[in-house]
């Protein structure tokens, strides 16, 4: 785990976390990647509004898109970068796909479901768990949530 890459890669779904507030969503971005490899295999911003769909999450997208690129429902290996703690849909998702790892911005008091409320990943019906690190540029990805939540106030 390099903490340099972790960090490109967060920085790289903060860009698309500020593509999803321009389009009106939720600033939240979402990132699959290959630490071995360098590469990032998918990525997506928040959606729901846009598409009419409310599973429309930057992690469902970026997971369905790279398990297409892939051909492969599960994604063994891969690393997620996401700029908000996930909710319980997606660590859901994270599970089924059996994502390696899952790296996060800022934490969701209200929403989350890996560190707050009903701690997915920490039940015993839990399939797979991914390694979580939490906090990379939690400052940057809170703030971007704060400023449009401001403003849509």
């Amino acid at each position: 785990m390099s903490e340099t890459f972790d960090l490109e890669m967060m920085q790289r779904a903060l860009v698309l976390a500020r593509a999803a507030a321009a389009a009106g969503e939720a600033p939240i971005g979402a990132v699959v990647a290959n630490e071995a490899t360098g590469e990032v295999v998918a990525e997506a911003h928040n959606r729901p509004i846009g598409l009419h769909d409310p599973t429309g999450h930057a992690e469902i997208l970026a997971l369905r898109a790279a398990a297409e690129k892939l051909s492969n429902y599960r994604l063994p290996g891969l690393t997620l970068y996401v700029t908000l703690e996930p909710c319980a849909m997606c660590a859901g998702a994270i599970s089924h796909a059996r994502v390696s790892r899952l790296v996060f911005g800022a934490a969701d008091e209200k929403g989350g479901a890996v560190a707050n409320g009903v701690q997915f990943f920490d039940q015993p019906t839990c399939h797979s768990r991914p390694l979580v690190s939490s906090g990379v540029l939690e400052n940057e990805a809170s703030a971007l949530l704060k400023e449009f939540f401001r403003a849509r106030r």
